[in-house]
């Protein structure tokens, strides 16, 4: 098992217990199965209320999905919704993108679903 399924792993755990939490989905080369060592992991954090206006609730959930080193808003890229983090112990870059229902309808691919509560995000889908 790589370290970015363990990682995607972990943090399903940690927030299947939040009820502000609606589901946790993956995209990127996890989609495409080409996830190798130097892969980053795109998460993407559904909410029930919007917490992108406000970086510090976004850092609370990076830091409590393992050892952060870094983490940065995606306004460079043009998309301020992204967390850039670096993680240590295993050293991963993860995006963590946080969106509502709402937001997670408009999307440029069908990320695999890791947590959903109710089946929100598969009914998206």
């Amino acid at each position: 098992m790589t370290i970015q399924v363990q990682f995607a792993n972990k943090v399903a755990e940690i927030l299947k217990r939040d009820a502000s939490v609606i589901g946790l989905a993956v995209a990127g080369s996890w989609l495409t199965n080409e996830i190798d060592e130097f892969s980053d992991l795109d998460l993407i954090v559904v909410t029930k209320e919007k917490i992108t206006d406000d970086k510090a609730k976004m850092l609370v959930y990076a830091n409590s999905f393992g050892n952060l080193l870094n983490g940065f808003t995606g306004e460079h890229v043009g998309e301020p919704r992204v967390l850039i983090c670096l993680y240590d112990e295993p050293l991963l870059h993860v995006d963590i993108k946080f969106v509502t229902l709402d937001e997670f309808k408009v999307r440029v691919e069908n990320p695999s679903i890791l947590l959903d509560t109710n089946e929100q995000l598969k009914d998206v889908i």
